[in-house]
């Protein structure tokens, strides 16, 4: 059968713009590029997470990340704007670049390596329960039972573990963790589950609850970049790696966390989700 000669003319046409859409792609511009260009760094962080991020009594935003963050933008010559981000949010707003970085309490999981990629880890945490004293629940399986309830945040890591670990019990999605802490409180939910060095932070400021069981996972947590960009991520961790060797790194993390971060005790277990 003939080919067509409209066919034909399609493909040298296709086969011609390929050295170019493929010169195009090597040639892409980094992060690191725009970022250098534009003389700052759009970081997309927490306000509800302490201590990672979070809001203080004057309502201005401030935390690990928060610090952390801005160290990383000045070693790299540029200033840093902070953009409010949830756990919902987060990764579309990375996907989308209305932000250059995560610096969100963000754990590192196989499921989201399908969608961004990551820094090395700067601190590896681990989840825990938080549930009012005289509750009677001390472990994970006390609440693998019908009628109990806890609280999570939505599109988090401990979201989907507690539908693991606790099938039975009812899980309530909440957007920032004052509002699951709050149910907790109220007796809207049983528990409560996200990271200890959270959970901590709520434990300190009202006494009529307790961080409880053993840890649940490992959470490891780093710094989220769009893919395919090793220049960008190299610059990243080429800055926490200089942090660690001036203890600038060290400084930043006891002013936010007691426990020294080689000293972590959390199972050796990789979160899948």
């Amino acid at each position: 059968m003939p080919v067509s000669k409209w066919l034909l003319r399609g493909l040298f046409v296709i086969f011609g713009l390929l050295p170019l859409l493929v010169s195009n792609v090597a040639g892409a511009a980094s992060a690191l590029d725009d970022v250098k260009t534009r003389g700052k760094l759009i970081a997309g962080v927490r306000y509800d997470t302490a201590p990672y991020g979070y809001l203080d009594s004057s309502g201005k935003v401030v935390g690990f990340d928060i610090d952390l963050i801005r160290a990383v933008a000045k070693r790299l010559g540029v200033s840093a704007e902070l953009v409010q981000v949830t756990a919902k949010t987060r990764i579309p707003l990375l996907q989308s670049g209305k932000v250059d970085i995560l610096a969100a309490a963000l754990t590192h999981t196989r499921e989201r390596e399908q969608a961004i990629d990551f820094s090395i880890t700067y601190v590896v945490d681990g989840s825990r329960l938080l549930v009012k004293k005289g509750s009677g629940i001390q472990r994970i399986e006390d609440l693998n039972k019908e009628g109990k309830t806890i609280a999570c945040i939505q599109g988090s890591v401990d979201e989907v573990n507690a539908r693991r670990l606790a099938p039975r019990a009812k899980i309530l999605d909440y957007q920032q963790y004052p509002q699951a802490f709050l149910a907790v409180k109220q007796g809207l939910a049983d528990a409560m589950t996200t990271v200890v060095s959270t959970l901590d932070q709520f434990a300190k400021q009202d006494s009529s609850v307790e961080v409880v069981g053993d840890f649940l996972n490992t959470q490891p947590i780093a710094f989220g970049i769009r893919p395919n960009d090793s220049k960008w991520r190299n610059a990243i961790n080429g800055a926490l790696q200089d942090m660690v060797e001036d203890g600038s790194f060290k400084s930043i993390y006891a002013k936010y966390f007691t426990t020294p971060p080689a000293k972590i005790q959390v199972p050796e277990t990789w979160p899948r989700s």
